[in-house]
């Protein structure tokens, strides 16, 4: 019988599995501590994201770009300086084609034969199937926002996406040097609907590449777009307190927003922002402006861009390695702000492959014909990565129905979680045991109830998984992942217990009914 073969198989890896989860990168693990942060990224991928660059398995830049995202494996991905074909920018239909093909393959419209390197080549199941290409471009760039969750219009003026931040005018502050928008490639925003039973609000996000450049009309053109964007995120979205959108009518939005954005719903902005704040002096720069607004906090200020009128904060992210904080070269560059009052920033890191240890290398890219790299190959920039814990409504836990049948002893056998149905799992617990001792669950896919050592065994001994329990008196086997139903399985404990008369503490039976 192949069903108990393979769950005994399953039940043994889950303590193993249950200790490598997370983000450990010394062992290859890039991922989230908890599956319900926010992952956001962003990336100058340098044009390597166009419908002329070649997009096959080892040959450099595409391939890049794939395996990296792989590894990371964002829940938002913020892209700057994609759709430099040759030839001139990619419209948005054909970057639309561009970016599925580099998610999930298929054949090549534009340069002929197949797509042989693709996210889903190296990380099967992760998506991002919402993508939302800016419609304004510089004459080569543009900026793009891809999601693992829909879009959807949180403020009520009929949009969910925006290629730039509405038009706002000079006179809506007195630190506003300039009216207009989000300047030479605009500011993206997308509005995203986060699933109502895991978070209670949702997400804004914005996604800048600000003018290049050195000189001071490169900077004043920085400075003005933050400016611009600090205003619409304090006074559009966040009602600047008066719970009214644009309260001063000062944003040219039309149709309207009819409300701002509801109270656990953070703005997290990101992209090349193209100054380095720690390296120019004096000079207030455009990460400075978007996350301060006007006046500091530690000035004094209550104008700041948070949700509560506080400053928000843009990362501090290093490399884990090496320690770097530089995104290109030897400057940050590329930012992540957000609103920290509702965005609690649990992990922020660059990413970069030279610093990689060989013997642990992700998955991703250990295929790859010079893993270590790949960081060169993709991009001049290095991505930013943030995890966010957001305020979060925790799922409702399901515990499978108890049998009975416990004694003798008072260990207590439980299952809950998430529930035992595709994409759900759940814990195996026991409690109320007697300490450090020896113990077996025993499973079956069919009840026999056996009378046994003073009490009922209700599975065949079909499953047996010998445990120690810990000085407490318990054991838990976290991660018995659902699906594969329908079917039934009666598990239950027997402890070697010598103060019992016939040497056994016998728990309660568990029915764990796995669905579809």
């Amino acid at each position: 019988m192949r069903q108990p073969v393979f769950l005994t198989s399953a039940l043994l890896a889950l303590a193993s599995q249950a200790l490598a989860q997370g983000f450990n990168p010394p062992t290859g693990d890039w991922g989230k501590d908890d599956p319900l942060h926010l992952r956001v990224m962003t990336w100058n991928v340098q044009d390597g994201l166009a419908s002329s660059v070649p997009k096959l398995q080892n040959s450099g830049q595409w391939e890049a770009l794939a395996r990296i995202v792989a590894v990371l494996q964002p829940d938002v991905l913020l892209l700057q300086e994609t759709a430099d074909a040759v030839g001139g920018a990619d419209n948005v239909s054909e970057m639309n084609t561009v970016l599925d093909r580099f998610m999930h393959g298929g054949s090549d419209p534009f340069l002929g034969g197949t797509v042989t390197a693709y996210v889903q080549k190296y990380a099967p199941a992760f998506d991002l199937p919402h993508v939302f290409v800016s419609t304004i471009s510089d004459g080569f760039n543009r900026n793009v926002v891809m999601s693992r969750y829909p879009f959807a219009d949180l403020n009520g003026d009929g949009f969910s996406t925006r290629s730039d931040i509405p038009f706002v005018a000079s006179s809506a502050a007195s630190w506003i040097d300039a009216s207009g928008t989000g300047g030479l490639r605009g500011i993206q925003v997308a509005e995203i609907d986060l699933p109502d039973g895991s978070y209670d609000g949702d997400v804004v996000v914005m996604n800048a590449h600000l003018k290049a450049g050195g000189s001071s009309s490169d900077h004043d053109q920085r400075v003005e777009a933050a400016q611009r964007a600090s205003y619409v995120i304090e006074y559009w979205f966040n009602g600047a307190g008066t719970g009214t959108p644009d309260p001063f009518n000062k944003i040219a939005d039309s149709p309207m927003a009819q409300n701002v954005l509801p109270a656990a719903t953070p703005v997290i902005f990101g992209g090349d922002w193209n100054e380095d704040e720690a390296q120019n002096g004096a000079t207030k720069g455009p990460a400075d402006w978007i996350t301060k607004s006007n006046v500091a906090d530690s000035s004094g200020g209550t104008d700041g861009t948070d949700r509560d009128g506080s400053d928000m904060v843009y990362d501090s992210a290093t490399e884990f390695f090496g320690g770097t904080t530089k995104t290109q070269g030897n400057s940050k560059l590329d930012h992540i702000g957000s609103q920290d009052s509702i965005a609690t920033t649990v992990r922020q890191f660059v990413f970069l492959t030279n610093t990689l240890p060989g013997g642990n290398l992700p998955p991703e890219l250990a295929t790859a014909a010079l893993p270590t790299l790949l960081s060169g190959i993709a991009s001049d920039h290095r991505p930013v990565i943030v995890d966010y814990s957001l305020v979060s409504t925790p799922p409702p836990v399901i515990c499978q129905p108890d049998l009975g049948f416990s004694g003798p002893g008072v260990a207590l056998l439980s299952v809950c979680g998430t529930g035992l149905g595709s994409g759900q799992s759940s814990d195996i617990a026991v409690t109320s045991a007697p300490p450090l001792a020896l113990s077996s669950f025993v499973a079956s896919f069919s009840p026999q109830f056996l009378p046994f050592a003073g009490g009922v065994i209700v599975p065949k001994p079909d499953i047996l998984l010998p445990f120690v329990t810990d000085g407490a008196g318990e054991y838990l086997l976290p991660g018995l992942v659902g699906g594969g139903g329908p079917l039934q399985l009666q598990i239950q404990v027997v402890v070697f217990d010598a103060s019992q008369t016939q040497g056994f503490t016998i728990s309660n039976a568990i029915n764990a009914v796995f669905a579809p």
